[in-house]
This record gives structure tokens, C-alpha cells and sequence, in this order.
């Protein structure tokens, strides 16, 4: 069992307890936006090199899955392992192996069910088919329409139910509507509205009877919560694609019941373990949530070490494959401290490849010169090491301006949250208090002239994840009008710039 310092448990009684017992007890085991770290990350979800910095990874999941299991059954639960979806790309084992390798670890894990999240459609419906076929459990979507595209239709289904005892259990799984203009899923397939389909599956569950539904959602927690709120019904949200650790649960209020909602982070950091007790109709009497962090004390399952072994085999070559050509070297020298052509030269692939007016890339995240001629993908990710993706914010004048503000607070000193730009420019006085240094910024029309920063106007900055999400002391990215880092790999978007 996990020790108290892992263990974060909550309990919830949701109404006056039975005078008898509940009519079933079962455990939802759980993870979300797994991004093919099959590998231990860091706590910022860059490549691990050892120690006790690192987290997740499959081998330490699958102990985790099955303690939790083992835990469960002797309590007497029912234990069901679920996934919100995101299992698809982040590292070089879903480029290599295009999702196959995220299905035999899933089998592996023994997962029941799962919702598919956006980036499962990032290589087309075909590749999505092969990976539905490679699977030994259902995968959900009831805000999909498939039947239009040849490759997918028939392959996922709305909902699944599973018994425990006398309890029915009734498992929908939603999909981002976004996904058409975030990923690759093809014209025919259609993203329907995920209220509507919640709506329709909670109807369908009840009209056989008592039930507990359960909602697998990728579709991010602010979506989660106006589900919660909109569709009347609905007992457990099991979340991704938000990437927000959901610790303790949230609870929303809809007629006579509560809803639970529930997320476990990213990248296989922690595994989620929700046990409820459920009334005679279905609905959860009381729930104890159990948020296991998997850090370098959960030991990593031998069988899952050797299957993560047998995978990384071929990455070793791709390390080292010719990603394009330079003509002069990029040095990393001054990046910490000033304008660098190579932060430049990020800054700018990052906002083309993002279609944004400006890129914004710390340079922190750049951690190694690029050599003249020849360069390997092992360079190239050498230079970028931290399985970043490309995300986008879009933040006024005003919140730009602060951004910068940040940028420079540690100057003179050598500082990885130095900004390296890409349609932006500005000047700043280091004898000025912190917070006060900027004195002018323009940003890059696109006729190519210079224009000053308008404290109103919002603006689209293409930048990585880990700023987005505030990291480097990037707060107003955190707080963003709009954000979404649900884009390709940084070293991709890279590539493609200089190999063009």
C-alpha cells in the first residue's frame, strides 16, 4: 500500500449516511492525458536522466494500478480502470511506433474502457483504427458520428455498463468538439455537442433502470463543470485534457444528487483512485478519493520495465537520424541574457507553425547550441530536451507588457526566463526596480512594419507548454484570455522550420 506521504485521501459523504449498507462499493482507478511518457519524467514532464526528481513512467504505473487493485479487492470493491484519453504523442516512442506502443501498455495496465482525446485523431482515422483494433477493451465516444468514415466505422460505441452485484454502472465517454481544428480527424467524421449526447446517454442508462453514470470526459475541467451543471443525471466525471490535477474532488450541485468530478494531472505522474458506495437507485452515498503520486518509493513492475525496454530499442537510431542541415552553428552562449539567434530561430518556428504574431520561447527551454552542417535529431533534442508541445495564449497589451516584465527580473544575472522573440521587440532599463524595467515594446505588423504594444489589444503568442502553464514565474500566460497546448512536439515544429 501506498505510504500517507502519497496517499492525498478525501473522504466525501454526499448524503445523511444509510442506516443500512449501500447496496454496492467499487473503486474507479484512473488516469488521463498519459502523452506517451512511458519513460519517468521530471514534475515539469521533461525526459528524466535519474534520481529521485523522477516521476510516472509505465513500469511505475503498472505497480500502481496494481496495488490499488489489490488494495480495492481487499476492502471488498470492485475495482475498474479507466482512461480519459491522450494517450497519443509527446515522446519519440509514439512517433516511432504511432500508438501501438500505448496499446500494449494498455493491455498491460488490464484498462476497461477509455474515452479517446484529440490527439488520438493526430495521425488520421486510419492510424486511429489500427490502434482501436490493437485494444482488448472498448474505447467511447458518444459525441461522435462515424458513420461516414470507413476506417472508424463501428469501432467506438457511446457507453458500456458493468455490473457489481445488484449496481449498474453505466461508463459515456465524450470527446473534445475541438478536435477539427486541433487535430487531424479527417471530413467525415462528425464532433457533436457533448451536452446533448451526455443528455441522451443519461436518459438511455435510466430508461433500464437504477444506475450510476459516469461521464469519461475529454473535454477539459472548465467544460467539465458546465456539464456538471447543465446535464441533470450525471453522478462521476472522470476528466482529461486540462491537465489539472483535480485533488480533492469537485462537487457540483443538480437536483437531488452531487457530481463528482475528478482528474489525475498528466503524464502518467499520478494514478487516481475514487471509491464510492452507492445507493439502492444508483446514486454515490459517500466517496473516498485516493490521488497516488508515482514517484521513485513506488517500485516499477518487471514485466512493464522489459516491455518499455523493448520499445525504446529502435529509438536509439532515431536519436541519431539527420533532422536538416545548418550553414553556420547556432551557439548557445548569451541566450540567458540577451537576444540569441538560436532562441530566435525557436521563436520564430514556434510562431509560424502556430499561425500567432508572436513567439515566445524562455531560454531556459534551450538547452544546447546546434552544430553547422549535419544535424541529428539527437542534437535537436539535446537542444530542446523537455517533450515540450507547442501551445498558444492570447493575452492583451497590458498582460504581454507583464510577461516581459518577468522576462527580464533577473537580469543582470543569467536567467532561463529570459524571453528569446519572435515578433516582438522591446527595450528595458536593468537600473529600474523589477517590475518597472520595460520602457517600450512594438510588435511586427504583417506588412513587416514596427508598431507599439496596445495595452488593449489582444494578442496571439505562440509559446510551449510549460510557460503556458505559468512555469518561470510566466503567471499572466497562466491566465490567459485563451490558452491550449495541445500542439505538436517543440523539436517538430523546429525541424520543419530549418529542414524546409
Amino acid at each position: 500500500m501506498p505510504s500517507r506521504r502519497l496517499l492525498l485521501a478525501t473522504p466525501f459523504l454526499l448524503r445523511p449516511a444509510f442506516a443500512q449498507a449501500p447496496a454496492a462499493r467499487v473503486t474507479l482507478l484512473h488516469l488521463n492525458d498519459f502523452h506517451s511518457r512511458h519513460e519517468p519524467v521530471t514534475a515539469g514532464a521533461a525526459n528524466c536522466a535519474g534520481g529521485d526528481a523522477c516521476l510516472g513512467g509505465s513500469a511505475r504505473m503498472a505497480t500502481a494500478i496494481r496495488e490499488a487493485r489489490e488494495a480495492a479487492r481487499a476492502d471488498g470493491r470492485a475495482s475498474l480502470l479507466l482512461d480519459a484519453g491522450d494517450e497519443f504523442l509527446g515522446s519519440l516512442f509514439f512517433r516511432e511506433h504511432h500508438g501501438m506502443a500505448e496499446a500494449r501498455m494498455q493491455r498491460l495496465w488490464g484498462v476497461q474502457a477509455m474515452a479517446p482525446g484529440n490527439h488520438e485523431f493526430d495521425l488520421g482515422p486510419a492510424a486511429l483504427a489500427r490502434y482501436l483494433e490493437a485494444l482488448d477493451f472498448p474505447v467511447l465516444a458518444a459525441n461522435l458520428e462515424t458513420a461516414e468514415e470507413p476506417a472508424l466505422a463501428g469501432k467506438l460505441r457511446p457507453t458500456v455498463t458493468f455490473s457489481s452485484g445488484p449496481a449498474r454502472l453505466v461508463f459515456a465517454g465524450l470527446v473534445t468538439p475541438d478536435t477539427p481544428s486541433i487535430s487531424s480527424p479527417g471530413p467525415h467524421l462528425r464532433f457533436t455537442d457533448p451536452a446533448e449526447a451526455a443528455s441522451r446517454a443519461v436518459w438511455e442508462a435510466r430508461r433500464e433502470g437504477a444506475a450510476t453514470v459516469v461521464v469519461l470526459s475529454h473535454l477539459g475541467l472548465g467544460a467539465d463543470r458546465r456539464l456538471a451543471r447543465d446535464v441533470p443525471g450525471i453522478d462521476v466525471i472522470i476528466g482529461g485534457h486540462s491537465h489539472t490535477l483535480v485533488a480533492p474532488p469537485e462537487t457540483v450541485e443538480v437536483g437531488e444528487r452531487r457530481v463528482l468530478i475528478v482528474q489525475a494531472g498528466a503524464f502518467g505522474q499520478h494514478l487516481g483512485r475514487l471509491d464510492l458506495d452507492l445507493g439502492a437507485e444508483g446514486q454515490v452515498v459517500q466517496s473516498v478519493q485516493a490521488m497516488r503520486l508515482l514517484d521513485v518509493s513506488v517500485r516499477e513492475d518487471g514485466e512493464a520495465l522489459a516491455l518499455v525496454r523493448e520499445l525504446a530499442e529502435p529509438l536509439e537510431a532515431l536519436r541519431r537520424r539527420t533532422a536538416f542541415r545548418l550553414e553556420t552553428a547556432l551557439p548557445l552562449q548569451g541566450c540567458a541574457t540577451g537576444s540569441c539567434a538560436l532562441g530566435a530561430t525557436v521563436a520564430r518556428a514556434m510562431r509560424e507553425a502556430a499561425g500567432a504574431e508572436i513567439g515566445w520561447q524562455n531560454a531556459g527551454g534551450v538547452r544546447a547550441g546546434l552544430p553547422a552542417g549535419e544535424v541529428s535529431l539527437g542534437d535537436l533534442l539535446t537542444t530542446l530536451p523537455f517533450s515540450n508541445t507547442l501551445a498558444v495564449v492570447v493575452l492583451r497589451g497590458h498582460a504581454v507588457r507583464d510577461a516581459l516584465e518577468n522576462g527580464v527580473s533577473r537580469l543582470p544575472q543569467p536567467s532561463g526566463r529570459f524571453p528569446q522573440l519572435d515578433g516582438l521587440r522591446f527595450e528595458a532599463d536593468l537600473a529600474r526596480p523589477v517590475g518597472q524595467r520595460v520602457l517600450r515594446a512594438e510588435v511586427r505588423e504583417a506588412d513587416g512594419t514596427w508598431r507599439a504594444l496596445e495595452p488593449e489589444r489582444a494578442y496571439r503568442i505562440a509559446t510551449n507548454d510549460f510557460l503556458r502553464r505559468g512555469g518561470d514565474g510566466y503567471e499572466s500566460f497562466a491566465h490567459a484570455l485563451e490558452a491550449r497546448d495541445d500542439g505538436p512536439p517543440l523539436e517538430d515544429a523546429v525541424a520543419a522550420r530549418l529542414g524546409g
